[in-house]
C-alpha cells in the first residue's frame, strides 16, 4: 500500500510533456504577418494604398509578438525561426518594395525607357537588400551584441518606406508627383539595411534593464498619442529619425577631435 501511494505521488510530482499543439501560438502570429504582408501586396496592385501600408505595419506589430510568445511560451524551435525569417521576407521585402513601384517607381517609366527601368530595379534592390539582411542577422544571432542591430532592421525600413507612402497619398500627393523622391527613399532604405552601421536595438542586455525610468514611461505614452492623432505623419517623422540615427553617430564619432587632440 505505502508503495503504491509513493509510485502515485512521483506520477504526481513529474511534469507532464509539453504538447505539440502549443508550437502553432507563435506561428499562428508568424502566419498573420505573412498574411498581412500578402494582403499589402494584393492591395497595392489594387491602388488602395493606404490599406496596404497598414498592413504592412499590422506584419510589424505581429512580428514582435510572435517571438515574445514563443519566449513566454518556452516554445523557441529552428523550425519557428525559419518560418519567421521567410515571413518577414515577404512582409518587409517583397511587400514594401512593390507598394512603392506601384505607387510611385512604375510613374518612371514617363520619363523613358531607361528611367523606367531604373524604378523597377530599385524595387528589386530593396527586396533583395531585405533578404541579405535577413540572412546575415540569421548568421548573426548568437555573434553580436543584442543591444544593437547591424545595419537598418528591415521591420524599421518597411516602416519607412511604408509610412512615405502612406503620407503623401492622404496628403493627396500622386506617385508620379514624387516619384524621384520616392526613388531616394528605396534606394536609401535598401542600403541602410546592408550598410555596417549600428541601430540601437533598444532589447536589454540582462535584468537591469528590466526597469525603465519613469520619463521614458511618459514618452511612450506621448508617442503614442500622437500616433493615433496623426497615424502616417508620426510614423514617418519616427522612421526617418530612426534610419537617420545610425549614420549620424557615426558622422558624429568621425568628425569630434580625439581625447589626445586639443580643443579648438
Amino acid at each position: 500500500m505505502r508503495r503504491r501511494y509513493t509510485a502515485g505521488m512521483e506520477n504526481l510530482n513529474t511534469p507532464r510533456p509539453r504538447g505539440r499543439g502549443i508550437y502553432l501560438l507563435p506561428n499562428l502570429f508568424t502566419t498573420g504577418g505573412l498574411f498581412a504582408g500578402f494582403y499589402a501586396i494584393i492591395a497595392a496592385t489594387q491602388g488602395r494604398f493606404g490599406a496596404a501600408c497598414i498592413a504592412v505595419f499590422t506584419a510589424a506589430i505581429l512580428d514582435g509578438i510572435d517571438g515574445r510568445v514563443a519566449r513566454l511560451t518556452n516554445t523557441q524551435s529552428e523550425f519557428g525561426v525559419q518560418y519567421d525569417s521567410l515571413a518577414d521576407l515577404v512582409s518587409f521585402g517583397l511587400a514594401p518594395a512593390l507598394v512603392m513601384y506601384h505607387w510611385a517607381l512604375s510613374a518612371m517609366r514617363l520619363d523613358g525607357p531607361l528611367p523606367g527601368k531604373i524604378g523597377w530595379v530599385a524595387a528589386f534592390l530593396y527586396a533583395a537588400c531585405a533578404a541579405l539582411r535577413l540572412a546575415r542577422f540569421n548568421s548573426q544571432v548568437g555573434v553580436v551584441d543584442k543591444r544593437w542591430f547591424i545595419g537598418l532592421a528591415s521591420p524599421a525600413a518597411a516602416g519607412l518606406v511604408a509610412s512615405f507612402v502612406w503620407t503623401f497619398h492622404d496628403l493627396g500627393f500622386s506617385g508620379e508627383q514624387l516619384r524621384y523622391a520616392a526613388l531616394a527613399v528605396t534606394v536609401l532604405a535598401a542600403l541602410l539595411m546592408v550598410s555596417r552601421l549600428r541601430y540601437y536595438s533598444f532589447k536589454g542586455a540582462g535584468p537591469r534593464h528590466d526597469r525603465v525610468p519613469f520619463l521614458a514611461v511618459i514618452v511612450v505614452v506621448a508617442v503614442l498619442v500622437a500616433v493615433a492623432i496623426d497615424p502616417p505623419t508620426v510614423l514617418l517623422a519616427i522612421g526617418t529619425l530612426y534610419a537617420l540615427s545610425a549614420p549620424a553617430m557615426w558622422a558624429y564619432r568621425r568628425l569630434r577631435p580625439s581625447p589626445a587632440e586639443p580643443a579648438a
